[in-house]
């Protein structure tokens, strides 16, 4: 073994033939090579309601918003987009994963580090070396040193790549967690702009029908004055007017959160948008509600949070490859420049010089099953992100049915509430020409108010829940985002500027 060593010729031969074999050996990489679940999905959907949602606005999933027609509410989610904090914390999280990308793609490289040192020293005569200082050498003494250090890990069982592939994953993962976060502002920013207009229109019929049975009340104590009824009849009609004026104080309360929550939203201070909101006649928007659907095998391309667990189950089937790695030797190359003299302007001399090289053999030959115990522990977190991924899929699946049933119910609630409102105002307005008449009773007149009062705000908290369901229709089909936007984290090209003294700058850029 010396001798092989001391011959230049077939060590270099033999450092040439580990080599080849480590640069070989570096093609594979251990541990299972990640495959896309397979996840069978219905050819469509289960529920009937889902054939009447054809599409015949030819409003996109990408912008599903617009066909609520409101203006207001665009421009709410333009600023929503531009401002949210929820969208900044996404987008910082993204360049967190990049930055431990960095890191784990670092290790495919050499590691390169300098030092330097000066030391003074003087060596005692009655000590060790005492006679080198009797001998003439200098005493004290100085030392400079200055060296180049360097190590570099081959990655022969892939241990390096295996890391950079679940950081990889673990990147598109965070995107699909901004995609997410996305669609789920978009959808909130838009369901809390319907709560703020329903407890507006919730506002306008408790005034009006206060105001009508203000009226009443001064009918009835005219009457009372008259001596044509009894002073039963102007009680029950000052606690049928306070019950209604009762309703107002916690209708103002939630409206004035829900303005908050949208400004919130928009990273905006507490009652900044109330003069816009309150600018525009209030009004719950009424969308068409026909569009497409689509089939539940789009659903998993869709939807930000599958394509999310999807990344996170890549990433953690990569980190069974970094522990079985551990299994397997690993081979590192280390070396050293050293640059040594007693005087600094000595250092640029050829003897001072100093080199080593090193090839590296490290295997963990017993660890006490801790590496079996590694690799069984992110064999068993796959199978949890793998669960976790058909969980996901059936969750968004029933997300969507759910909320196809609810759309058409609400809707057809809303039609019958509607008949039920047109015929309380007509049996209103029967029974109080009844009452004037004196052909029936106080307590028939109040039944009727009541009821009146009662379905009117059922409908417009129904019409606002039908625009409710509607957007968590859109938001559980993954609305709000195309595949064709830029990376959040990447900074955008700018658009080419052109010179007022160029005259010929436009016809260049068209070129």
């Amino acid at each position: 073994m010396v001798q092989i060593m001391s011959n230049g010729r077939i060590g270099s031969r033999l450092l040439l033939l580990l080599g080849g074999c480590l640069l070989l050996l570096a093609g594979c990489a251990v541990g299972p090579d990640y495959e896309e679940p397979e996840y069978s999905v219905p050819d469509a959907w289960e529920n009937a309601a889902a054939a009447d949602l054809a599409d015949s606005s030819g409003v996109p999933l990408e912008s599903w918003w617009t066909a609520l027609n409101d203006t207001l509410l665009n421009d709410l989610i333009i600023m929503a987009g531009e401002a949210s904090p929820d969208l900044d914390a996404a987008v910082g999280r993204i360049r967190e994963a990049r930055a431990y990308r960095q890191i784990a793609g670092g290790d495919y490289w050499p590691q390169v580090g300098a030092n330097g040192a000066f030391t003074r020293a003087e060596l005692a005569e009655n000590g060790p070396g005492g006679a080198f200082t009797a001998l003439g050498a200098p005493n004290p003494s100085n030392n400079w040193e200055f060296g180049l250090g360097a190590s570099w890990e081959l990655d022969v069982f892939g241990r390096v790549r295996r890391a950079v592939e679940a950081a990889d994953a673990q990147v598109s993962a965070s995107v699909e967690d901004y995609r997410d976060v996305m669609v789920t502002l978009y959808a909130t920013v838009a369901g809390t702009y319907v709560q703020v207009r329903t407890f507006q229109d919730r506002l306008v019929y408790a005034n009006q029908n206060a105001e009508s049975q203000r009226e009443t009340l001064e009918v009835v104590e005219a009457r009372l004055d008259a001596g044509l009824v009894p002073a039963l009849d102007v009680s029950r009609a000052r606690s049928n007017l306070a019950n209604t004026m009762a309703t107002i104080p916690q209708l103002e309360t939630n409206l004035e959160a829900a303005r908050n929550q949208l400004a919130i939203l928009l990273g905006q201070m507490p009652g900044s948008l109330d003069a816009r909101l309150d600018a525009n006649v209030a009004v719950i928007p009424q969308p068409e509600l026909e569009f497409a659907a689509g089939l539940p095998a789009e659903l998993l391309r869709r939807r930000p949070d599958v394509r999310r667990s999807e990344r996170q189950l890549a990433a953690q089937t990569a980190r069974i490859g970094v522990a079985t790695a551990d299994l397997y030797p690993s081979f590192s190359l280390t070396g050293n420049l050293v640059l040594t003299a007693g005087e600094f302007g000595d250092l640029g001399q050829s003897n001072s010089l100093g080199w080593s090289f090193s090839p590296l053999l490290n295997w963990k030959l017993f660890t006490g099953g801790k590496i079996r115990g590694q690799i069984k522990a992110e064999e068993a977190k796959t199978e949890q992100a793998l669960a976790a991924y058909e969980k996901t899929v059936l969750g968004a699946l029933a997300e969507v049915e759910n909320a196809m049933v609810a759309l058409r119910q609400e809707e057809i609630r809303v039609g019958r509430l509607t008949t039920a409102v047109e015929a309380s105002q007509q049996s209103v307005e029967l029974v109080h020409t009844q009452y004037i008449s004196g052909l029936t009773d106080f307590q028939s007149y109040l039944d009727a108010q009541r009821s009146l009062t009662n379905q009117q705000d059922q409908l417009a908290q129904s019409q606002g829940q039908v625009v409710g369901y509607l957007i968590s229709l859109n938001r559980s089909l993954g609305g709000g985002w195309s595949l064709e936007d830029p990376d959040p984290d990447m900074p955008q090209p700018e658009e080419p500027q052109l010179s007022a003294e160029s005259g010929d700058a436009e016809e260049e850029v068209n070129r």
